[in-house]
């Protein structure tokens, strides 16, 4: 699928990152104290005021927290008023038979490779691992990576996945990152024309490098998790999401914005969730 197929290709492409959103069945579902349908509607509210442009959306798992068809349709509720196409993947979280039981939907579409335009791929992997936190890609998914970029290697590529390929300074949290990652990176450094790789799962901003390619992560739409922290610790920042442009050239400009400060503000005493 091109998502601009009626664009000019020389022109860049805008993506929304929305991740972590831990939805429930209830409206009134909390996690570590926060309403997480309410922090999730004040972010797509927020994203239409300041009139955001972009040309799809991607969600970058843990779209529910309860596993429940009715999370899922909340989520696709939810981002009606974006209106551009969203592309999903499961995160840990997430329970994919029910994930899955809400499309195909107008907007909604669960796609592994998405041809953007003439300069760009998405190539989106599934590093889920049933009933634990950590991920892993199976053969099968580095087999999908390997033949997306084999079969395009003139374009840019921007890999997604849940889980963080990289270490991300908190302990706690990096005892729950993509395990075997050097499988991952394995195949990513065969291909000079990947830029960037982005996910969600770690509740915090992430922008680094590893060999040569940047790597994002992005903080969620309701509870953000305190940075460099080596025990489990909730941070003062409000729920926020990731605007990114991919220019023809293959550079990727992007920006983190957030709520107000003040907003959604968590359980403090929360020693886990």
């Amino acid at each position: 699928m091109n998502v601009s197929s009626s664009k000019d290709n020389s022109t860049s492409i805008h993506l929304l990152q929305l991740t972590d959103t831990h939805l429930f069945a209830p409206k009134d579902g909390c996690l570590l104290g926060v309403n997480t349908a309410e922090s999730f509607s004040a972010v797509v509210e927020d994203i239409i005021n300041t009139h955001v442009e972009f040309d799809a959306i991607l969600a970058t798992g843990d779209i529910s927290q309860d596993h429940s068809h009715e999370s899922y349709v909340r989520f696709v509720e939810g981002i009606k008023p974006l209106k551009q196409r969203c592309y999903w993947l499961p995160g840990n979280h997430d329970y994919k038979p029910e994930m899955f039981s809400v499309l195909p939907t107008p907007q909604v579409v669960c796609e592994p490779h998405v041809v953007l335009n003439d300069h760009w791929q998405v190539i989106m992997l599934d590093s889920q691992v049933s009933g634990v936190p950590h991920g892993r890609l199976n053969h099968e998914q580095l087999a999908l990576l390997d033949n997306a970029l084999q079969q395009h290697p003139d374009k840019w590529s921007l890999i997604i996945l849940h889980h963080h390929p990289v270490l991300a300074g908190s302990q706690w949290l990096d005892q729950h990152t993509l395990k075997d990652s050097q499988d991952f990176w394995d195949v990513v450094t065969r291909y000079d024309k990947v830029s960037g790789v982005l996910c969600g799962h770690i509740h915090q901003e992430l922008d680094v490098m590893r060999e040569g390619v940047r790597v994002l992560a992005t903080p969620s739409t309701c509870v953000q998790f305190k940075p460099q922290s080596s025990q489990f610790c909730v941070d003062t920042r409000s729920p926020g999401w990731r605007e990114i442009e991919l220019c023809a050239d293959g550079q990727i400009h992007t920006e983190v914005k957030r709520l107000t400060h003040g907003r959604f503000l968590p359980d403090y005493s929360a020693s886990g969730y």
